[in-house]
């Protein structure tokens, strides 16, 4: 048989980091660095060690990569990603800086500048950075084409708003208390674009004039209204700082679900499964195991095959009926912490997102909420161990 030569055996390893199988591509990478150590060997290797939270290695190999190629973006892109998540805040900052004086426009590094500053809490420096995602990412923020302008911060005494959709629906939950902001500010109507599952539960958020229900590869007509806005583009012309930010309950279950969900059986909600397809789902989800302690000790499942909700709102009121809410980084976890309940959230060592900032065992998002976080790369005993004894 043929020996597989260097080059077949790098892309080999390419595929398998680009099908998040880091660990194998990792173990190719480092028999062929014994060998010949490329930048982009180099490169790749770190951005794979990054992944498995080996931030110390990942670093020496990607200090390296951009030693040897001082004028690639992508380089210094990748190196302050990943000072970014082993805490080294100010070099991640400044290799930013770089990055974006090396390719000016390029929408990821302001992207990843944009989580930096949010992460610490540095507010007015991360919103606008945040509207990179518009050209990122169009599969999950959705374009728009309309005849009114965009809302930028103007005067909205007697004016109509218009937010429109975007990303998951942790996400829909968190920012659409905004809404509650705009009629604050004056706005004599705001409409509420979001998904199906969210509709009737969004009816209860006491700014939104009006829900649209718009399913996915779908269309909605609408009214004509003066401004329109984004979910994530709220925060920025509102001013928001972790000072201002409106942190009072802002949703509830709706009174007909309330009345129809009275067979909730346990005190405690867990949620513990990722959605396959959202961001950094092989990190987030708990094993089926170590869920099992928690379901032991009188926990029951808050997803909907287990507890039969056939939307938001149903989960909503069962959660209504728990004395507690444990979840992983999910929409369960925004759900419980818009409606003032109490909600203990794990959280990854891995891409530990922005919005829960740094080092926090609380998050100011939400008062009723408690932050765990993981001490070890997927690896969640140390976290149940710690959530069962303060159960």
């Amino acid at each position: 048989m043929q020996q597989e030569t260097p080059e077949a055996r790098f892309i080999r390893a390419v595929e398998l980091q680009k099908a998040q199988r880091h660990a194998e591509a990792a173990a190719i990478y480092r028999e062929l660095a014994r060998v010949r150590l490329t930048s982009n060997l180099a490169s790749n290797l770190g951005l794979c060690l990054g992944e498995l939270g080996d931030w110390k290695n990942a670093l020496r190999y990607l200090e390296l990569a951009v030693k040897h190629q001082p004028a690639d973006a992508a380089f210094q892109r990748a190196l302050a990603e990943t000072y970014a998540q082993a805490g080294r805040t100010a070099a991640a900052e400044q290799a930013y800086r770089k990055a974006q004086a090396l390719a000016p426009g390029d929408r990821a590094v302001d992207l990843g500048l944009a989580a930096l500053y949010l992460s610490l809490g540095r507010y007015a420096e991360g919103w606008p950075l945040l509207e990179a995602r518009v050209d990122l990412r169009p599969d999950v923020v959705p374009p728009v084409e309309l005849r009114y302008p965009p809302w930028r911060g103007a005067p909205l005494d007697g004016k109509s708003v218009l937010i429109w959709l975007e990303q998951g629906f942790g996400d829909q939950i968190q920012m659409c208390r905004f809404a509650n902001s705009l009629k604050a500010r004056g706005a004599a109507r705001v409409t509420l674009g979001c998904r199906p599952e969210l509709a009737h539960l969004f009816s209860t958020l006491a700014g939104a004039d009006e829900v649209v229900s718009i399913a996915p590869r779908s269309s909605a007509v609408t009214p004509p209204h003066d401004y329109w806005t984004r979910y994530f583009s709220m925060p920025g012309p509102l001013g928001v700082t972790l000072d201002t930010l409106p942190a009072e309950p802002y949703l509830s279950a709706p009174p007909d679900r309330l009345a129809r969900r009275t067979d909730v059986g346990g005190r405690i909600g867990v949620a513990w499964k990722a959605s396959p397809t959202g961001f950094n789902a092989q990190n987030k989800g708990l094993p089926d195991d170590l869920a099992q302690r928690l379901l032991d000790r009188g926990a029951i499942s808050l997803h909907p095959e287990d507890s039969g909700a056939e939307d938001f709102a149903d989960t909503a009121a069962i959660i209504q009926r728990l004395d507690l809410v444990i979840s992983i980084d999910t929409s369960v976890a925004h759900l419980a912490g818009a409606m003032g309940k109490p909600v203990w959230t794990l959280l990854p060592f891995v891409h530990c997102d922005w919005r829960w900032l740094r080092s926090r065992t609380d998050s100011p998002w939400y008062p009723s909420m408690k932050l765990y976080r993981q001490t070890r790369p997927r690896d969640w005993t140390a976290t149940v161990d710690q959530v069962l004894r303060d159960l």
